[in-house]
């Protein structure tokens, strides 16, 4: 039975399902930021530096799965999120954080 999907996200979604989706979108943000990186020739592409990513996918993965679900996101908008994160990483995820929750508390009322 053939289907068709609109979308890259709904693709993976059918063929793997939405934890596959989920991780792809995290791996795929983190290595584009381990891409820039190797550009800029702070690392190799194949060092050991690649396998210090895996974990921070998937930690970011979590992270953003449970933030797309607090904002109700649907797919693909969740395995968006999901990526960006995973490509701001866990220091650049903070930084974002705390410019937002230091711009909520400036604002009066």
């Amino acid at each position: 039975m053939s289907q068709k999907y609109s979308s890259l996200i709904e693709l993976l979604n059918g063929w793997f399902g939405g934890a596959a989706t989920t991780m792809i979108g995290a791996l795929v943000g983190r290595l584009m930021w381990h891409t820039n990186e190797v550009r800029k020739m702070r690392r190799k592409f194949f060092g050991k530096e690649l396998l210090w990513e895996m974990p921070i996918a998937v930690g970011m993965a979590f992270i953003g799965e449970a933030l797309a679900s607090r904002l109700a996101l649907e797919q693909p908008m969740a395995t968006g999120l999901i990526a960006a994160l995973a490509y701001l990483g866990a220091r650049g995820s903070e930084g974002l954080f705390m410019r937002s929750f230091a711009a909520k508390l400036d604002r009066p009322g």
